[in-house]
């Protein structure tokens, strides 16, 4: 998908844009896949409304099983499921699944390669007022590194049920992270999604912008925003953090020249180390990563938490014309 220059000022940045939480895309998906196959199931930690689980409960009541707070148990339990021939699902908070059982999914679910799909709600900053325990910004960086465990970051709403019902249908291991917030809904239903792809959402050779999740939306903004000032940004929907798509992302360095990536996500370890990996070994490219800066989260509201750690688009401006003067 390309989103011709003219919406760039119009539909995308309208204050009547739709918006929901990327979880409630998920609760959708989830039913979905439930409703496609009857070995899908789903495991919850005490947290089946704020995952947006319920719905799934409500409509499979046989196929929901709530752990309470135990979120070890949680992935142990769905991981043995998986060897017997379930597709379990397993959400909590990302602060407590994957951060308190990273250890079981590891051993359990990644070790043995199983069917286990991992659920991180409230994943970021702009979970805001509950604070840094609650601000998991660690996870792409532990998610990615586990052997056979798919990454998944999407973007909306609309591409969070997408990434669900994907999720479902590959086998091994899949880390979906999803935000508390509501955020613009700026994909459609014919939008592209496919687990190992990245999509081109505004053309542009002057510098490429890669981003995942929500902040896509700021990503696009800046693009706007340097439009105005005579720069084409080429901006790269990454919701597939593991596996990357080498192929777009190379194509972007060659042709571009110079990289901004955003994250609202520790920088160390996550999507812009990821890029940053390849672009070292296969075709070394000027690269600012936006994102989380080695340091914890604090309480305030989601915008002022975004702003406050220069994730808005004011800033992936500023880093794009700071990047195309080392080109």
């Amino acid at each position: 998908m390309v989103v011709p220059s003219a919406k760039l000022t119009k539909e995308l940045f309208s204050k009547t844009i739709k918006a929901e939480p990327t979880r409630n895309g998920f609760g959708k998906g989830l039913i979905e896949a439930g409703k496609r196959s009857d070995a899908v199931v789903a495991l919850c930690a005490d947290l089946s409304e704020s995952t947006r689980v319920l719905d799934f409960k409500n409509t499979f009541p046989n196929r929901f099983i709530q752990m309470g707070v135990s979120e070890q148990s949680l992935a142990a339990i769905a991981a043995g499921m998986a060897l017997a021939g379930k597709i379990p699902f397993i959400a909590s908070y990302a602060a407590f699944s994957p951060g308190r059982n990273w250890e079981q999914i590891r051993t359990t679910g990644c070790l043995q390669n199983v069917n286990l799909k991992i659920v991180g709600a409230h994943a970021g900053v702009s979970v805001g007022p509950d604070g840094a325990t609650h601000q998991m910004t660690e996870d792409i960086a532990l998610m990615r590194v586990l052997p056979n465990m798919t990454v998944l970051v999407p973007c909306d709403a609309i591409e969070a049920e997408k990434a669900t019902i994907a999720a479902a249908e590959i086998n091994g291991p899949v880390y979906i992270r999803l935000g508390r917030e509501s955020t613009p809904i700026f994909t459609t239903e014919k939008s592209p999604f496919q687990i190992g792809k990245a999509q081109v959402l505004t053309k542009g050779n002057d510098v490429a912008i890669i981003a995942c999740g929500p902040l896509v939306h700021e990503a696009l903004k800046a693009a706007r925003d340097l439009e105005k000032s005579g720069i084409e940004a080429r901006v790269i929907n990454c919701a597939s953090i593991k596996p990357l798509d080498t192929e777009t992302i190379m194509k972007a360095a060659k042709e571009c020249g110079a990289i901004v990536t955003v994250e609202e996500a520790q920088i160390a370890g996550g999507m812009g180390s990821a890029i940053c990996e390849l672009l070292s070994e296969e075709c070394p490219t000027p690269v600012i990563r936006i994102g989380m800066q080695d340091e914890f989260g604090q309480s305030g509201t989601p915008d002022e938490l975004l702003e406050h750690y220069h994730l808005t688009a004011p800033w992936i401006v500023k880093a794009a014309k700071h990047i195309l003067k080392k080109k």
